[in-house]
């Protein structure tokens, strides 16, 4: 007589269902890890304009109150007043750096590379550390 044996194993709608809940996870959390990426971005760009301009505040106090005409001058220094030129025009964690350099004082932006996905707003930073959105 022929017997049934009992397999083992899931059936396509219990696959259907793991893959469904995976998804909506999925829709959730991404939104969410953007949001949070781009945040890291908007708070990095503020500190880098920071650490550009304390690092020309403090290259204006060495030099009797003159500015770098460039941001070359704060990283060629002895000790360098800043290790990386931000200024080059590259994307650098979803921001550019445009560095507007004088003797006479300073104005650096950091524009996004992509608004809304890569960064949120414009920064810009002026001599004396003024930083605005």
């Amino acid at each position: 007589m022929f017997t049934r044996r009992k397999e083992k194993g899931f059936t396509l709608v219990e696959i259907m269902i793991v893959v469904a809940i995976i998804a909506l996870l999925a829709a959730i959390a991404i939104p969410n890890l953007l949001r949070a990426k781009m945040s890291s971005n908007d708070s990095l760009a503020k500190a880098t304009l920071r650490a550009i301009s304390t690092a020309s505040e403090s290259y204006g106090t060495a030099n009797n109150g003159n500015y770098p005409g460039s941001v070359n001058s704060l990283t060629t220094a002895t000790p360098p007043f800043l290790n990386t030129n931000y200024c080059t025009g590259n994307l650098i964690s979803g921001y550019v750096y445009a560095c507007g350099m004088a003797s006479t004082g300073y104005t650096v932006t950091a524009t996004p590379g992509t608004v809304g996905t890569t960064g949120s707003t414009t920064y810009t930073i002026t001599t004396g550390g003024v930083l605005t959105p």
